[in-house]
């Protein structure tokens, strides 16, 4: 529904609850996910042994990808499929991927619903994949619930900042209204002083209502209040960040300023692995119902043992266009256990996520940070790039840095400046300057902004490690 229509509407919108917009998958969806969660341990490797044997049959049928990997292992995907049946298949990467694309998508898959993606990932190669147009109701779904741990109800409003470009009013507040969702969009790109003040004080209007964001657009917030002395406003009930590392002194000096709690999800734009905290404790629940979640050691091997760590692989069960299967996703957590002692669920347990989603800023030239989470586009922005990244020792102004491909062409550089400059507008420019190569730190990890401003030139930053 077109915005325009969505305001004249907007009384009518908010008379219907918004499950009934969602649909009936949705509600369906809800339901059985919200019992899940307290399945017990039997229960939950039942599924994923169903769903496993499904997803991996789908593979094997319809792509040229997994047929010919199947075959040379003498691998029969029939019936369920045990986690020793799946470790039996190789882990793939991101090279993998790219170099596979098409082989790895179902047969026919352009004459179904299917939306194309992309995610920036590991080590600055852009990924692309695509995915299912219908998978709305299942994660939706997985969100809802996780939210629900820490009060939220489908229909409180949500004031949000993650990442949309959100165009000034008639009274030149960057501010939309969402009367389907009760959602409120604030620009994460515009967060000046004078900014976040008429944010927050059109929060405090808008009734009980949550807070979903990036982690370093609420710490802003937090640090805005706490030197200006703006109250903090007092009908936010919870703050849903995500998309980023929360850095734990960062929920600390959050959940002190705004007086309620910080609440965490990990995932990735792939659709494999949804892990969320516990409302009890800040550990992650990864969710049977979602995908399949493997925590390996350098040498491949499952880990079992609580307190080491590990990579998260995921094979995913909603991705029917382009499976994924035994996908190194480049983050690493540690093991707490297969059970939590704080509530009782019965599932695996993660702690201390750390990944490629870090909180790494771009300086406008106000001072003010421009998380790149919010510059990591989702479309083809970047089809012809190999890798990325961003040089900056100027507020205001950057160099993009780009390892082209061998299709890169004029077209590419023009259609990244036009799908980028609606959220930079004038408070960054940025020139585009062709290399061969963008070293990578020790670890291999991407840094997507090389930022050489000294910490007194900035207005806002945010604090974190590599």
């Amino acid at each position: 529904m077109p915005p325009w229509l969505k305001q004249g509407l907007a009384g009518a919108c908010e008379s219907v609850p918004p499950q009934w917009f969602l649909g009936r998958g949705y509600r369906t969806n809800h339901g059985f996910i919200r019992d899940a969660q307290w399945w017990s341990a039997e229960r939950a490797r039942a599924y994923q042994s169903g769903r496993l044997g499904k997803i991996l049959r789908h593979a094997y049928c319809q792509t040229e990808f997994y047929r010919r990997m199947f075959d040379a292992l003498g691998f029969q995907p029939n019936g369920d499929c045990s986690m020793e049946d799946l470790r039996r298949l190789p882990l793939i990467d991101k090279h993998v991927v790219i170099n596979n694309l098409d082989d790895m998508c179902s047969r026919g898959y352009f004459s179904r619903g299917v939306d194309y993606g992309t995610t920036a990932g590991t080590s600055g190669m852009p990924l692309q994949f695509y995915i299912n147009a219908d998978r709305s109701a299942v994660e939706y779904s997985h969100l809802v619930v996780s939210w629900e741990r820490i009060g939220y109800k489908l229909g409180v409003p949500m004031a949000v900042l993650r990442g949309r470009v959100v165009p000034p009013d008639r009274h030149g507040l960057r501010h939309q209204y969402d009367p389907v969702f009760r959602h409120h969009y604030y620009s994460s790109f515009h967060m000046s002083d004078d900014d976040m003040a008429r944010y927050l004080a059109h929060m405090a209007t808008i009734g009980p209502c949550f807070l979903h964001v990036y982690p370093s657009s609420v710490a802003a917030f937090a640090r805005f209040v706490r030197r200006s002395g703006h109250p903090a406003p007092g009908n936010i009930q919870g703050i849903i960040a995500e998309s980023e590392i929360v850095y734990p002194e960062q929920r600390r000096m959050v959940e002190e300023t705004f007086g309620c709690r910080c609440f965490s999800c990990y995932g990735h734009s792939e659709k494999l692995v949804l892990a969320v905290e516990c409302e009890q404790s800040t550990d992650y629940h990864v969710w049977p119902t979602y995908g399949c979640c493997e925590l390996l050691d350098d040498d491949g091997r499952p880990i079992t043992t609580p307190g080491q760590r590990g990579e998260i692989v995921g094979t995913g069960f909603i991705n029917t266009v382009m499976p994924f299967v035994r996908y190194r996703t480049g983050d690493y957590a540690t093991y707490v256990g297969s059970r939590c002692e704080a509530c009782g669920r019965e599932h695996v347990v993660l702690r201390d996520i750390q990944g490629h989603r870090t909180q790494e800023m771009l300086i406008a030239a106000d001072g003010s940070g421009i998380p790149w989470t919010a510059l990591n586009m989702h479309d083809d922005t970047f089809l012809h790039v190999r890798q990325f990244q961003f040089f900056q020792d100027t507020p205001g102004k950057a160099v993009l840095r780009i390892v082209p491909a061998a299709q890169f062409g004029a077209g590419d550089a023009e259609r990244i400046q036009r799908n980028l400059h609606p959220k930079l507008e004038d408070r960054l420019t940025f020139t585009i300057q062709l290399v061969e190569t963008i070293l990578l730190p020790a670890r291999g990890k991407a840094i997507y902004v090389d930022q050489r401003i000294p910490p007194g030139d900035r207005n806002e930053v945010t604090p974190g490690r590599r």
